[in-house]
């Protein structure tokens, strides 16, 4: 048994959309105009709305992108239209509905259409939610106008991130509408995946999180299967916390498919480049998992005054903790506080992969490997640099990065 909301202003469609899909078995809630809309959607979530494009107060499509633009539609949205407006339901469909019905509605269409619409959505209750696209910062929005500037593009798109930046958000504002979307975060998933890539991400998108994690020759496959990918009318999305320049620099990372995945290269701001989203995002992570819920004022600025070296990651596992373990309806700074401060050892252990039990020869030798590959990465694999940055002697560099195990390429060097 599945909730939906009925929005219709005729009172006869309305019973009658009601009826037949309370035989099938759903929960049916109805409403005649937009405010009463709004109302049942926050308080009962439905799994999917069926809209009509025309109402007298509020008219469905601006009820739809109401829905889209404050980051709140997590379920397929089916417009119904008469025959008069099937251009506006077509392009409410390239907004973000489902689909759309034509009225007078067939019973097999309305029937056929529900069912899909909620298999497609327990297929993807696990969709990333867009957080209230992105938040209202001058930072965030011009990263919006730039996800939706790419939405009129059909090409590679790689997303450059520091961890829990929101790059999986940005990806998935690229999807396409009722078309395939394809994610694959592991060398495991494309072992998985790898041979029917191409048919099953047809006309529609894969995604690859983190791709400076495949290995090589999963790399290579991939640079052989592009153009079958382009034929298919496949979109190829990417995301990286790496430099994977400096990747290819220490040939770690093909170096074609560097040049075809950077095509269009986007930088996804951290958090801390846009603090003033903090309090906004909190609110709309909130209201998805505990509507009834709210933060005092002091918690929201508590919030607002932590770092959030994890990103909207850990800020959004921050928000649902808080409100698990909080007492009624309001979350206050007690609250937040107790959940920032394991948040904050967790975050400290998270970005370390030191072993802090091994002896202290060992611990140091881990010291030095993640500090000069992290100068390696943001230097570029400029040795010239690097050891300025360091501080050491550059022929002293090279012993250290061959005794640590560290590749560099030689190319790189030469040109240093």
């Amino acid at each position: 048994m599945s909730k939906i909301l009925v929005v219709d202003d005729e009172i006869g469609i309305r019973e009658l959309l009601s009826e037949i899909l309370r035989e099938e078995g759903h929960q049916v809630d109805v409403a005649e105009n937009a405010a009463k809309a709004r109302d049942l959607f926050m308080k009962a979530r439905p799994e999917l709305v069926l809209l009509d494009i025309w109402m007298p107060d509020v008219d469905g499509v601006s009820l739809l992108k109401e829905w889209v633009s404050s980051g709140l539609m997590t379920m397929p949205i089916v417009m119904m239209s008469g025959h008069g407006t099937i251009d506006t339901a077509v392009e409410a469909t390239r907004i973000g509905a489902y689909s759309f019905l034509e009225k007078p509605i067939a019973l097999q269409k309305l029937l056929s259409t529900v069912s899909a619409a909620l298999r497609d959505q327990s297929r993807d209750s696990a969709r990333e939610p867009v957080y209230v696209t992105l938040g209202k910062t001058e930072a965030a929005l011009h990263l919006k106008r730039k996800c939706e500037a790419l939405t009129k593009t059909a090409g590679p798109v790689l997303f450059l991130e520091a961890p829990g930046s929101g790059a999986d958000q940005c990806a998935s504002l690229l999807k396409k509408t009722n078309k395939p979307w394809v994610v694959i975060s592991s060398p495991q998933e494309y072992e998985a995946k790898g041979e029917q890539l191409v048919e099953i991400s047809r006309e529609g998108v894969v995604f690859f999180r983190e791709i400076g994690r495949l290995e090589k020759p999963q790399q290579a496959d991939l640079v052989s299967n592009w153009g079958n990918l382009q034929e298919a009318g496949t979109r190829v999305i990417a995301s990286s916390t790496a430099k994977l320049g400096s990747l290819v620099a220490q040939e770690q990372f093909d170096i074609r498919l560097y040049e075809l995945i950077c095509e269009t290269m986007v930088d996804v701001p951290p958090l801390k480049d846009r603090i003033d989203d903090v309090i906004e995002i909190a609110k709309s992570v909130l209201f998805r998992k505990y509507p009834a819920k709210y933060f005092s004022i002091a918690a929201l600025n508590k919030l607002r005054s932590f770092d959030w070296p994890v990103n909207l990651s850990q800020l959004c596992a921050v928000v649902l903790s808080s409100a698990q373990f909080s007492v009624g309806d309001e979350i206050g700074t007690n609250d937040v506080i107790a959940v920032l401060e394991n948040s904050a050892r967790e975050s400290m252990i998270e970005t370390s992969s030191f072993d802090f039990d091994t002896d202290y020869r060992s611990a140091r030798e881990m010291f030095d490997k993640q500090y000069l590959e992290y100068h390696l990465a943001k230097e570029g694999g400029n040795m010239s640099r690097v050891a300025t940055k360091a501080g050491i002697e550059r022929t002293h560099l090279y012993r250290k990065l061959k005794q640590l195990g560290i590749k560099t390429s030689r190319r790189n060097d030469a040109m240093n």
